[in-house]
């Protein structure tokens, strides 16, 4: 099997494509799409985002110190895209998608009424990196849907938003699920002989 050598790159795909809303008030309510973000640590519950200075959202971040993660959806695609390569320094971005904002219960910033989650969080630290810097943030409240939510387990169904992911470039879908945490090594069962 032959490999080639390539200069260092950021080619950790796939990624979330998530929808970012900031702002503390309506008048400068915005989104902003987002691939760079994810998990930092279970107890006490963390994420990050990694936004360029020169976006129009960093100052509302920086400001605030709160944004909220929303989920995005194979009905969000192209809203999703559509906010990753406009300006909120040029145009309303929820009236241009059609998008709708809520009032948050644990931030100032909205949640996006069509996420079918939305992580709400407050900004612990700020690392400055170099083309992007990163959000380091408490979890202080998540959002979920009733639509996904079985109401007799209260399990949350995330596949059934049909979730996407972005890779290289482009978006995806999710496939099929092949397993479960921990399948691998689950003793397997037998059945008695009666």
């Amino acid at each position: 099997m032959a490999k080639q050598s390539w200069k260092p790159g950021t080619l950790i795909y796939p990624l979330p494509a998530v929808l970012v809303s900031v702002g503390a008030t309506p008048e400068e309510y915005n989104l902003l799409t987002v691939a760079w973000t994810g998990t930092i640590c279970t107890e006490p519950p963390m994420c990050y985002i990694s936004v360029r200075k020169s976006r129009h959202s960093y100052d509302i971040i920086r400001r605030t110190g709160e944004f909220v993660i929303n989920l995005t959806t194979e009905a969000m695609a192209r809203a999703t895209d559509w906010c990753g390569v406009k300006s909120g320094r040029d145009v309303n971005k929820w009236e241009a998608t059609g998008l709708t904002p809520m009032a948050c219960e644990h931030v100032s910033a909205p949640i996006i009424a069509e996420a079918p989650l939305s992580i709400c969080c407050r900004v612990r630290q700020v690392v400055e990196l170099g083309t992007h810097d990163m959000f380091i943030a408490d979890v202080v409240g998540i959002e979920a849907d009733d639509r996904y939510i079985d109401p007799a387990t209260g399990k949350f169904h995330l596949d059934k938003a049909s979730p996407i992911v972005y890779s290289h470039g482009e978006y995806y879908t999710l496939g099929k699920l092949i397993g479960h945490f921990g399948w691998s090594v689950r003793k397997k069962t037998t059945k008695k002989r009666k």
